[in-house]
C-alpha cells in the first residue's frame, strides 16, 4: 500500500506568507532602539552640561568669581544664583523628560522589559501605553516652561526681557496647559466604564490601563 503525502489545505501556503510577512513587519519596530540609544547618548550630554553649570554655581556662590557666570551684567547676587539653580533644575527636568521617552517608549513601542518585581521599577512603567505616555510627557513640557517662565520673570525685573517678549512666553506655557488638558480630557472619554472603575480604586481615575490590567 502506497502512501500520499497530504495535500496542503486550500490558502495555507498563503497563510504562511501572509504570516512570515507580519512577522517581517512586525519585527521592524526594532528600527527604533538606535534612535533611544542616541537619547542616552544625549542624557549623556545633559549630565556633562549640569556638572558644567553646577562648577559655575559652586564657582560664583563660593569663590565670588564674577567671571564664572555669563550674560547676568546687573543682576544682584540672588537673582543670579536663583537663575543658576534654575538652570540646573531645568536640565534635570529635562533629563527627567528623556528617561520617561526612552523607557516608556521602548516598552510601548519596541519590547516589554520585563521589571515585574524589580525594586526600582518606575510605578508608572506598570500600566504604561501610548496614551499615558503622551499625558506624562505632556506634563513634563508644562514643568519645563514654567521653569523658563519663571526665569523670564526674573530677568524682566532687570530690563533684560521685554514685555513683548515675556507676553508670548505665557501664551505659549498657556498653550501648553491647554494642550495636556484636552490630552488628558480624551484620555479620559476613551475609557471603559469597567477601566474607570479599576482606576478608581486604585486612587488614579483619569490614567489608562492596559486592557489586560483593567479586567483583574
Amino acid at each position: 500500500m502506497t502512501s500520499t503525502s497530504p495535500t496542503p489545505a486550500p490558502g495555507t501556503e498563503q497563510s504562511v506568507r501572509v504570516s512570515a510577512f507580519s512577522n517581517f513587519i512586525f519585527a521592524s519596530r526594532w528600527l527604533q532602539a538606535p534612535l533611544y540609544a542616541g537619547l542616552i547618548v544625549a542624557q549623556v550630554f545633559y549630565v556633562w552640561q549640569f556638572i558644567k553649570e553646577l562648577v559655575a554655581l559652586s564657582q560664583y556662590t563660593i569663590l565670588g568669581n564674577e567671571h564664572a557666570v555669563h550674560n547676568m551684567e546687573g543682576f544682584s547676587a540672588e537673582a543670579t544664583t536663583m537663575l543658576l539653580v534654575l538652570g540646573l533644575v531645568d536640565v534635570v527636568m529635562i533629563s527627567n523628560l528623556l528617561i520617561m521617552v526612552i523607557i516608556g517608549g521602548y516598552e510601548t513601542f519596541v519590547s516589554r522589559m520585563r521589571l515585574d518585581g524589580h525594586p526600582d521599577q518606575p510605578e508608572w512603567l506598570s500600566h504604561v501605553n501610548a496614551n499615558v505616555l503622551k499625558t506624562k510627557l505632556a506634563m513634563s513640557i508644562i514643568g519645563i516652561s514654567s521653569i523658563h517662565l519663571l526665569r523670564t520673570f526674573i530677568e524682566s525685573g532687570y530690563g533684560h526681557v521685554s514685555g513683548e517678549v515675556m507676553m508670548w512666553q505665557t501664551f505659549i506655557h498657556l498653550a501648553f496647559v491647554a494642550s495636556a488638558l484636552a490630552l488628558a480630557w480624551i484620555d479620559r472619554m476613551t475609557l471603559s466604564p469597567r477601566q474607570r472603575s479599576a482606576n478608581a480604586e486604585r486612587g488614579d481615575e483619569g490614567v489608562s490601563y492596559r486592557s489586560d490590567d483593567a479586567a483583574h
